[in-house]
């Protein structure tokens, strides 16, 4: 594989780079994060903020709820067993065929489809809550489109809360130890990062965006923000994930979590 670069791509060369990535790594994402994502339980990032007990979302009973970018869907499980009435998707059929297998492990089915976040298949005013654990926002390249469609099925007043990459760590590289509290890229460069393999192909894109962007496009879809939360990183939490671990963690934020709900 040639590597990571900063490109521009298109909405589309970067779904099919999406979709390509995540049915490769599907399995393996499983194998190295499953354990602590669980098969039924909702942790919204790698500080570990569980929804049990954050209640984000707050009340789910009898609510509808739908999840974006489901992968294993475990999430929706652990919202199920709660009483929500949950539906999800993602763009991968592979992530989507390890949720069928943790239904069947876990005895708790999920209804999910394979979609885009771009164009969502749900009629308007359908959903409660719409809830997204670094699924699909971080991964289109026009957010404010794929608001527009949550908004869209949403109910006046729904809530929306989803977590990503937090716009600071962008300018830092993919270095979770003390070497990685270093400044490498400017805040202000959207280009997004993108990996390509031998042929130069697009596999992976992921898009930055300043949190002035986040709250410029959540207003413009039609929503009112209500919160951000900046999980810290919690005593004794010792998880590498990625550029996500203790030294940095305790130090500056990796997760935003944001709250809002549509006017």
């Amino acid at each position: 594989m040639s590597g990571p670069v900063r490109v521009e791509l298109s909405e589309a060369e970067t779904s099919r780079a999406s979709r390509a990535y995540w049915n490769a790594e599907a399995d393996d994402y499983l194998s190295e994060h499953g354990e602590f994502l669980g098969d039924d339980r909702f942790i919204w990032c790698p500080e570990g903020v569980d929804e049990e007990s954050a209640q984000l979302l707050g009340p789910v009973r009898g609510k509808r709820v739908l999840e974006v970018g489901c992968g294993g869907a475990q999430c929706s499980r652990w919202l199920a067993g709660q009483g929500a009435d949950v539906v999800a998707f993602d763009i991968s059929l592979e992530q989507l065929r390890i949720a069928r297998q943790l239904d069947a492990r876990t005895g708790t089915a999920v209804r999910s489809v394979a979609a885009d976040a771009v164009a969502l298949p749900y009629k308007s005013s359908t959903f409660d809550i719409v809830c997204s654990a670094f699924g699909a926002l971080p991964f289109v390249a026009d957010a404010t489109t794929a608001l527009r469609e949550i908004a869209r099925t949403l109910k006046p007043g729904g809530l929306l809360v989803f977590s990503v990459t937090h716009p600071i760590r962008w300018t830092m590289p993919d270095d979770p130890t003390r070497a990685g509290l270093r400044i490498t890229h400017s805040y202000f460069d959207r280009t997004p990062y993108v990996e390509v393999d031998d042929a130069g192909t697009p596999i992976y894109a992921e898009h930055h965006r300043t949190t002035g962007d986040w709250i410029r496009a959540l207003t413009t879809a039609g929503f009112v923000v209500d919160d951000l939360l900046e999980p810290e990183w919690p005593a004794g939490h010792d998880l590498i994930w990625g550029g996500w671990g203790p030294d940095r963690g305790r130090l500056v934020p990796g997760t935003a979590i944001w709250s809002a709900h549509k006017a």
